[in-house]
This record gives C-alpha cells, sequence and structure tokens, in this order.
C-alpha cells in the first residue's frame, strides 16, 4: 500500500493548499473562499487591467497549477480534488472573480474531465457577458498520430508564453494566439520508475528493473514497458522520440520532476539531457519540479521551438512560487588546474634494525587477520582485519622492495602514513596516517620516539573523537604510550594487553561501529582495534 502524509483523504488538497500559502514568499496570493468548498488560488494584486489567465485541472501535480499564479503567468488556478476536473461552479465563480474587460483566457490539459468542466464553465461565462476563451494543451508525443494528445509538462511553457503577452499588454486574441503557437511548437515525453501513490491505493505496478516509457500524469500505464537502460540510453531514446516528433531549429528545453526523483538523479538526466542530439540547438533549459504525478519517480522532458518572442517569453520575470527560472545553455564550465599538493618523496635507506622492527609488525597484523575479522563481526561490519591486513601488506611491500627511507624515522612515519592511506579503506586507515603524520613530524622536532606516538595519538583523537574509555584502540594504544614515555618499554607492552583487556568488560561504545550496538552485543568481546595493539606490543616481548 502507499505511505502518504497527510491528515485525511478528504482534506488532501486543500490542507496542501493552505501548506503552500502559509510558506508563500510573496504576499500576492490568496484562497478564494466561495463558501462552497471551491478551491482556487488567485492573485491578491489583481487589478482586472489585463487578461487573466486560469489554469487549473486535477490536484497531485503541485506546484502546477497554483505555484505558478502571480504577475507573469497565471491570475487564478482552480484545483480539483486528487486527479479529478474541479466543478463547473468552481471554474465559473473563477473565471467571475478575475475577468475584467480585457478578457479571459483559460488553459486546460487534454483530459475528457477538463474540457467537459472547463469548456461549460466558459459557455457560461459567455453567457453572462464576459470575454473569455479556451485553449487545450496536447504536448505528449509518446503516441504517434494521436489525435488527442494528453497534457503534460509543456503545458507550463505555454502559460509561461501566454502569461508574458498577457502581462505586456496584449489583446485577449493576441494571448490566445500566442498559447495556440506554444502549444504546437511544444512535444514532451515522460518516463517512470514507479506509478504513483494514491491513499490507500497499491503504487508497485511497475516491477524493480522496468520502466515506463510515455506515461501520462495520473498514474496511468505508459506505452511502452522497457528494460531499465543506463541514463544515457534512456534520454537517447526520449530525445529521438521528440526530434522525430517535432524537428527544431532552435528550441528550448523543460526538464520536470515527476515528484520522486532525487536532487542527484535529475541532475544526471539534466547532464544527459544537455548532451544528447535535443539539445544540439538548444538555447535555453529549465530544470526543476514543475509538474508531478504525486510522488512518481520519474522525469518527463519537453521542447519548444524558439523565435525571438517565445524567447523573450521565456525569460520574461514572473513573481510566482514554483517557477525556477531560465538558465541559458552553455558548454560544461571546467577550470584546468594543476594540484599544489606536494607528494612526499623519499631516498630509500637500509637500517636493519628499523627494517627488523617494521616487518615484525607488519607479520603480526597480516597473522591475525582472521581473528580481527571475527571480533569485528561480533561488533562492527567484520572487515577490520581485511583492512589492517591491507595497509600492512602495502607496507611490507615497499620495505621489501627497499622504498623505504628505513635510516630517517621522521620521513618512516609518513612513508608509513602514505601506505596506509593508499592501501586501507574506512575510516581506520585514514586515523592510522593522521598518527603517524603527526608522529613523523613531531620526531623531526623532537627526536623522541615514545613523545611522537603520543603526539600522534593526540591527533588521532582529536580528529576522530574517541578517547580511552569509548572502546577503540586507543583503550589498548593510549595506556602503552604513556607506560612508555614514563617507564619504559616493557612497561609498555603489559599497559597494552591490559588496556586491550579492559574493552571486554565495556559495553557502552562510544565511538566507531560499535556505538551503534547494545550492551548485550559488547559484552565479552575483545575490541579488535584494541587487540590489534596488544598485538604489536606484544612482539617485542
Amino acid at each position: 500500500m502507499s505511505n502518504l502524509i497527510l491528515n485525511e483523504k478528504e482534506s488532501f488538497v486543500l490542507d496542501s493548499i493552505q501548506g503552500a500559502l502559509y510558506t508563500s514568499q510573496r504576499d500576492n496570493l490568496t484562497l478564494l473562499d466561495f463558501n462552497n468548498n471551491t478551491k482556487v488560488v488567485a492573485r491578491s494584486d489583481w487589478q482586472q487591467d489585463k487578461v487573466a489567465l486560469i489554469c487549473g485541472g486535477g490536484s497531485g501535480h503541485e506546484p502546477a497549477h497554483a505555484g505558478f499564479v502571480g504577475k507573469g503567468m497565471l491570475t487564478a488556478a482552480v484545483c480539483g480534488d486528487l486527479f479529478a476536473a474541479p466543478s463547473v461552479d468552481a471554474v465559473l465563480d473563477a473565471i467571475l472573480h478575475v475577468t475584467g474587460d480585457a478578457g479571459c483566457l483559460v488553459i486546460i490539459k487534454n483530459y475528457t474531465g477538463d474540457r467537459l468542466n472547463f469548456g461549460l464553465a466558459v459557455e457560461k461565462a459567455k453567457e453572462m457577458g464576459k470575454k473569455v476563451d479556451l485553449i487545450i494543451v496536447g504536448d505528449d508525443i509518446s503516441i504517434p498520430n494521436n489525435p488527442q494528445p494528453r497534457g503534460i509538462a509543456g503545458t507550463i511553457l505555454v502559460q509561461k508564453v501566454a502569461g508574458y503577452v498577457a502581462e505586456v499588454g496584449g489583446s485577449l486574441e493576441e494571448v490566445k494566439a500566442a498559447a495556440i503557437k506554444a502549444n504546437q511548437q511544444t512535444a514532451s515525453i515522460g518516463v517512470a520508475l514507479t506509478s504513483c501513490s494514491l491513499p490507500g491505493e497499491p503504487n508497485d505496478r511497475i516491477a524493480q528493473g522496468k520502466a515506463e516509457l510515455g506515461l501520462g500524469i495520473h498514474g496511468e500505464p505508459g506505452i511502452d514497458t522497457i528494460d531499465l537502460p543506463k541514463a544515457k540510453a534512456l534520454i537517447e531514446t526520449m530525445a529521438a522520440k521528440l526530434i522525430q516528433a517535432k524537428p527544431m531549429q532552435k528550441n528550448a528545453i523543460l526538464i520536470n520532476n515527476l515528484g520522486g526523483l532525487s536532487t542527484i538523479e535529475l541532475n544526471i538526466v539534466a547532464k544527459e539531457v544537455l548532451q544528447s542530439e535535443l539539445a544540439k540547438h538548444a538555447e535555453l533549459v529549465i530544470c526543476g519540479t514543475l509538474m508531478t504525478a504525486i510522488d512518481m519517480k520519474g522525469f518527463s522532458i519537453s521542447s519548444i521551438e524558439l523565435d525571438d518572442a517565445t524567447k523573450q517569453a521565456l525569460l520574461f520575470d514572473v513573481e510566482t512560487q514554483a517557477w525556477p527560472g531560465v538558465a541559458h545553455c552553455h558548454a560544461l564550465p571546467v577550470t584546468s588546474c594543476q594540484s599544489q599538493i606536494k607528494k612526499n618523496h623519499f631516498t630509500p635507506s637500509a637500517d636493519e634494525s628499523a627494517a627488523e622492527v617494521v616487518a615484525k609488525v607488519c607479520h603480526a597484523i597480516i597473522g591475525i587477520e582472521a581473528e580481527l575479522n571475527h571480533l569485528d563481526s561480533i561488533v562492527g561490519d567484520g572487515d577490520t582485519g581485511s583492512t589492517f591486513a591491507a595497509g600492512a601488506r602495502n607496507v611490507l611491500a615497499q620495505l621489501e622492495a627497499k622504498n623505504l627511507p628505513l635510516q630517517d624515522k621522521a620521513k618512516l612515519c609518513t612513508a608509513v602514513a602514505d601506505c596506509l592511506t593508499a592501501a586501507m579503506g574506512g575510516s581506520s586507515g585514514v586515523l592510522l596516517s593522521i598518527f603517524f603524520t603527526a608522529a613523523g613530524r613531531d620526531f623531526e622536532q623532537n627526536g623522541v620516539l615514545s613523545r611522537a606516538f603520543e603526539t600522534g595519538l593526540q591527533q588521532m583523537m582529536a580528529y576522530g573523537g574517541a578517547k580511552p574509555g569509548d572502546r577503540t584502540m586507543i583503550d589498548a594504544l593510549y595506556p602503552a604510550l604513556q607506560a612508555w614515555s614514563n617507564q619504559g618499554f616493557t612497561a609498555a607492552i603489559d599497559a597494552a594487553q591490559q588496556g586491550a583487556e579492559s574493552t571486554v568488560e565495556m559495553t557502552n561504545a562510544k565511538a566507531g561501529r560499535s556505538s551503534y550496538l547494545n550492551s548485550d552485543s559488547l559484552s565479552g568481546t575483545k575490541d579488535p582495534g584494541a587487540f590489534a595493539v596488544e598485538t604489536v606490543f606484544n612482539q617485542f616481548k
């Protein structure tokens, strides 16, 4: 079943309208209350001195159409219930409220309920002496040679063009002619990966890995069900259909989120559209969430042929909540840069004792890979051993290749840090690299290895956020380094072991993946990082 945030199905639309009005950034909208359940959003600054523009239809397409009410676009939007045309009286009330001597143009999408209800309201308004006319938008090209193409997101482009002509003082005849021309010059096609959610209804019609191409905006099935291809191939298919249906010398493109597409996905769609054949002669692009099907995961592409008048109309500033603005098509802006990061270059040097220490540590970590993974599978995601061993193997490989500066302990620490960063994934590799980098810098200045490692640990704690008692490797490393500085290295070995053992009784981890577990999962298990530290120090008993 579908999941929607709502109060009651009956109040779904009105609640949404009221929320939109509460959060509107401009003080230019009002809800017209005719005391008859009519839902009309209109300009509060309307003076009836120009041609009025009305659009509307069933709700569920937000921000269309109330989001486009404002100076330069619509004068009013008549909102029906979910995917249901508003009543004749609702449309008629809206017409009578906004229409002055200049007249009113009603723009609707090509659906039967809209044609009938809006059409009858227009005829009634004419009988009452109002100067009013109507056009029907049918921009969907998914069914070739369809005598009744549906109106989808291209309707917004028609509204934008008509709104401009009305705003600059055009007559009703001129506004209607501009709207008809825009409709004839517009082609749209949509695709969806999921259907939309309706209160109390399932939305699982489209199988995983499939997509419906050429669908409308009411959750109706698409013309073709296809295997979901990569974004590039999908958009190439859609672009080809648009070009075949309406070839254009110059065009503007509208990329519309049908409701459920994430921003990162919409950006990918935009990238592929603007690199497709459809954009070969494109001058303008509009991208955003304009006409939805509630939460349908999908998008539509519209293309409108450009001449000077249409271009001027699309670029004209408006005072609406939802119009996203227009971008001029341009080449991808890329700035060629030269990295200023200084790579560490070391002169390899030989030192038998240093080589023995490095090899012993690496072999010790590699030797407990399986045991570390097992411990981590209890308290984490089971990869600590593999991660630590990968770092150790990389250091060992550099040692065996005689690439390490073994005679210079400061540079050796830095070289080890680089090896760990390159080989270890996740946070542990970065934290240990911070440890060795800071230690190398301190040893360069002070020449005391235990103090250098303490400095490295302080930096690792500062960036990582963990401290003694948080059930991490620090519980073994911190006391070991303290003992080394104060009592000598032999004391450090015992301190590391005691620190690692202390984690067995710690049932409240405060850092790392263990912090997401309850106490029962942690009880009786040694922290894998602390065990690794213990193992390293034990090699030097």
